[in-house]
């Protein structure tokens, strides 16, 4: 077996720094994510950078993702496959550190064939390490939301109130990762006795939990067959097979040949696991800190951060919101803004404009670059509110974000305002050309969040961008 120690040479002082040749010329990954609790737009920000990258890459998150891409008016809802898609040049890759339901990404495949946009086996890479989401993770993930909103047949009043998840099984999927004994993996579905051997010990704990609960969603529990779930998903299996690779190294490839990597984060920062208003996030790393593990790629490789932010705020399920409008106003931005979620329908929650929030976001990111969305959802209110710090329980203010759903609870927002503007800006293609008063709102999230706005989108298709 050769040495996996290089040769050196005898002559080189022992202190020399030693070059590496597994380092890139030039940080040729840049990435996309969202700054606030998600659906800020970032499909479209992806899509239009897309064009200047070789591969979009997912990284974490799963099927409960939902970013919306559209093109000559037609709208596209994409839940696992990156948004690259529409780029004949671009690759479309699943890193290790997403949840795959194989079931749903073969059923998004098909419906984007129907909408021409079929997906070669070359232009798409699965993880062969990407955890798979089963039928017991969704059956797991109503049970615990049921038993959170005691509504679960004879379970005890716990929290009174649910986290809000899709019910996707995205939580239960990852807790089963890090348990290790109970996960599957998508190299695993291309292996017939590994599968097998697999879903006998995992089938044997899922219906000792699933059974000893009442009726979930009104359903009884039907005992989990591990024969039947093993044919079903190998046959999934041999119909991504084409698609199942080492994305690690593929991307490493990718990166030594001079090609350039787009990171695609699903969710956003303040439902990042760590960094968001826990416990109400989601369960992964959806800030730019997530993509080494969700895809093997050094962080220091990635060049070009950009954050995303719509020109309010919206939150989808549970937890605290500062400048949540329950009110006309907010209703208003749901209606105009069409603020309804891709994945479930849910109506989203409507606040105006949180820069406390996006600051901190920006920090936790190491952002390069803003791009804002939504902007013509804001005209013709004859004035707009934005949070640019917080009032504590103890009468203090402090302009630093509270990721904590306890914390963030007690605080309220301290307003700037700010006169609006009536003109309809959907057709403004250059900063210059918006009105006085959206110039305005523009610098001022420039100035509180730091960072410079390259990109506004001033209505849902491509090409109503002004850069």
């Amino acid at each position: 077996m050769p040495s996996l120690t290089p040769d050196l040479d005898p002559s080189m002082p022992t202190n020399a720094p030693v070059m590496s040749s597994n380092h890139p010329a030039t940080k040729a990954a840049s990435a996309v994510v969202g700054l606030q609790w998600g659906d800020e737009g970032k499909g479209k920000l992806i899509d239009l950078l897309a064009a200047e990258h070789d591969a979009v890459v997912r990284y974490n998150g799963g099927a409960n993702a939902g970013h919306s891409v559209v093109i000559d008016g037609q709208r596209f809802a994409l839940h696992l496959v990156p948004c690259g898609v529409f780029h004949e040049h671009s690759i479309g890759v699943i890193g290790n550190g997403v949840v795959i339901d194989p079931v749903k990404l073969v059923e998004e495949l098909e419906e984007l064939r129907g909408q021409g946009f079929g997906v070669a086996p070359e232009r798409l890479a699965i993880s062969d390490r990407a955890h798979v989401v089963m039928p017991y993770h969704k059956a797991e993930d109503a049970l615990r939301e049921e038993v959170l909103t005691s509504s679960a047949a004879g379970s005890p009043k716990v929290y009174d109130q649910a986290i809000g998840t899709t019910r996707r099984g995205i939580g239960p999927a990852y807790s089963d990762k890090a348990n290790r004994a109970t996960a599957i993996r998508m190299g695993d579905l291309l292996r017939p006795e590994v599968l097998r051997e697999k879903l006998e010990r995992v089938c044997y704990f899922k219906n000792v939990l699933l059974g000893s609960h009442g009726p979930i969603e009104g359903q009884p529990h039907e005992p989990l067959d591990p024969a039947s779930l093993a044919e079903r998903y190998l046959a999934i299996g041999d119909h991504l097979r084409a698609h199942i690779v080492d994305t690690t190294y593929l991307l490493h490839d990718m990166l030594h040949e001079g090609r350039r990597l787009l990171f695609e984060g699903a969710n956003a920062t303040l439902l990042d696991v760590d960094h968001g208003t826990y416990p109400y996030v989601t369960s992964s790393n959806c800030s730019s800190l997530g993509i080494p593990a969700g895809s093997g790629v050094p962080g220091r490789w990635v060049g070009a951060i950009t954050g995303v932010l719509k020109a309010y705020s919206t939150r989808v399920g549970s937890g605290p919101f500062p400048t949540e409008l329950a009110d006309e106003t907010g209703d208003r931005i749901r209606e105009r803004g069409r603020e309804f979620g891709t994945t479930t329908g849910r109506p989203r929650r409507c606040g105006w404009l949180d820069l406390v929030a996006v600051r901190y976001s920006a920090m936790v990111n190491g952002v390069d670059e803003l791009g804002l969305t939504l902007l013509d959802v804001l005209s013709g209110f004859d004035e707009l509110k934005v949070c640019v710090a917080y009032r504590l329980k103890d009468g203090s203010t402090t302009e630093r974000f509270l990721p904590d759903a306890s914390a963030l609870a007690g605080a309220e927002p301290v307003y700037e305002v700010m006169t609006g503007w009536d003109e309809d800006i959907t057709a403004v293609r250059h900063r210059a050309d918006l009105p006085g008063a959206a110039r305005q709102y523009v610098e001022l999230i420039e100035a509180h969040a730091r960072v410079p706005i390259t990109t506004i989108g001033v209505g849902p298709d491509r090409a109503q961008t002004v850069r």
